[in-house]
């Protein structure tokens, strides 16, 4: 893996993820914005009691990605993803991603958050 791709991988940014559907066996490409905490690439969202979003089904269905970096540099890197569900795992990664946004209802993201780690081949070195 490049350097400047490595770097950039290790910091807080807005990418976009695709997945591929878990009924269309389509690409689905969306927003999001990627964490990179301690080593680890994590991608979560807002808290929402209402729907579970598609991409996390997605991921469930099929943990094939694909993260495409446009922030500084344009790149696409094929990964593999798992959704966090173990309490003692998610919740320090959780803290970690309130803190880059602001926010302070942990308790509330525990909840309703999706949460995934995203593994691609060379990151970390």
């Amino acid at each position: 893996m490049d350097d400047v791709i490595r770097a950039t991988l290790g910091q807080n940014q807005v990418i976009d993820l695709t997945t591929t559907g878990r009924r269309s066996g389509e690409p689905r490409r969306i927003e999001i914005y990627l964490h990179s905490i301690d080593g680890r690439l994590v991608i979560t969202g807002m808290p929402s009691a209402d729907r579970t979003r598609a991409w996390l089904h997605n991921v469930d269905a099929n943990p094939a990605v694909t993260i495409h970096l446009k922030q500084g540099i344009s790149a696409d890197l094929a990964g593999t993803a798992r959704v966090v569900t173990d309490p003692a795992e998610r919740r320090p990664l959780l803290e970690r991603a309130a803190a880059n946004w602001g926010r302070t209802d942990v308790d509330v993201m525990m909840i309703h958050s999706p949460l995934i780690e995203v593994v691609t081949s060379g990151f970390p070195a």
